[in-house]
């Protein structure tokens, strides 16, 4: 199952998939939109893997440790997901509305692109 999350409820669910173990927000954006945007750490680990990398480097990421993943707008994000999912991936959340909607809820200070 992949959970829907806002980027405003993100640490509510992080808070939910304690007992899993830290939690990765994985940003699947290519270089450039990470260099024009990107969110800052605050209680879970950052990786970040361009989405055509993903499959090749699927390795880097645990299984059992809750993953959120993040894209532009939600729509790259929902994809990954669903393939972690399919990988074996227990615990997976879509940052719904991804950076654009992190901007607007949770740090205004993020850029729009």
């Amino acid at each position: 199952m992949i959970d829907q999350v806002q980027p405003a409820q993100l640490q509510d669910w992080i808070a939910s998939q304690a007992t899993q173990g830290a939690t990765v927000v994985l940003d699947v954006r290519e270089a450039w939109e990470v260099q024009t945007a990107c969110v800052t750490a605050h209680g879970f680990e950052l990786v970040k893997i361009p989405m055509h990398n993903v499959p090749a480097r699927i390795d880097e990421l645990d299984r059992d440790q809750p993953i959120a993943v993040l894209c532009h707008h939600g729509s790259r994000s929902m994809q990954v997901a669903a393939f972690l999912v399919q990988q074996g991936f227990g615990h997976v959340a879509n940052i719904a509305g991804g950076i654009d909607a992190w901007s607007s809820q949770v740090d205004a200070t993020v850029p729009t692109y």
